[in-house]
């Protein structure tokens, strides 16, 4: 008999004034009219790691995991900082934005959950950890022009913003893929203790 499956991942939640943020963004990128699937505000987070599909039985093995790799840690204070793309700008597929603050303590983060999921059978990424808020996905049927177009304008976009945010909530969220876009629902959750810590 097999048991079921659920595709999972863990994150961290992003309050509100910061999606409102990434949402200004979007909508001046969204002025060129570029064939891009954004990434709808309130659906915004930033992944610390993909789990993939996991086998239900397995999944309080993962909240436990998640628990002990952030307990006493404490929240991460963050600046956005420049617009990127993956693989890169001249041919963008994944568009995001960076962190100009607080980058050493998500790699902190990340490091503590790669000393507990790899026992677990979930290995690292290959490719270096470099935390990313994702604005949108380019359309396959992008043309190289209009790929380009896209990143003229995010080597020009500057983000003249000098807020903060403390970042204080990490979730292991399930994911369900859906035609009108996916569903996530927070199986676990860990509140970070005190106040933002710089870095």
């Amino acid at each position: 008999m097999h048991t079921a499956t659920y595709r999972l991942f863990i994150a961290v939640e992003l309050p509100d004034t910061l999606r409102e943020e990434l949402a200004v963004v979007q909508q001046r990128l969204q002025r060129d009219q570029l064939p891009v699937r954004w990434v709808e505000p309130e659906a915004m987070h930033l992944t610390l790691w993909f789990l993939g599909d996991v086998p239900g039985d397995q999944v309080v093995h993962v909240k436990i995991a998640m628990m002990l790799s952030f307990a006493g840690r404490q929240a991460v204070r963050v600046q956005l900082g420049d617009p990127g793309a993956f693989p890169n700008l001249q041919r963008p597929q994944v568009i995001w934005v960076g962190l100009a603050e607080g980058e050493t303590h998500l790699r902190s983060w990340y490091d503590a959950l790669a000393r507990r999921l790899p026992s677990l059978g979930f290995h690292p990424d290959p490719r270096p950890f470099r935390p990313h808020l994702t604005l949108g996905r380019v359309r396959r049927d992008a043309s190289a022009e209009q790929q380009q177009r896209l990143g003229a304008a995010l080597r020009t976009l500057k983000l003249a913003s000098n807020h903060v945010w403390d970042l204080q909530r990490v979730v292991l969220f399930r994911s369900d893929l859906r035609p009108e876009g996916p569903r996530y629902t927070a199986l676990a959750e860990v509140d970070l203790q005190g106040f933002g810590v710089r870095g």
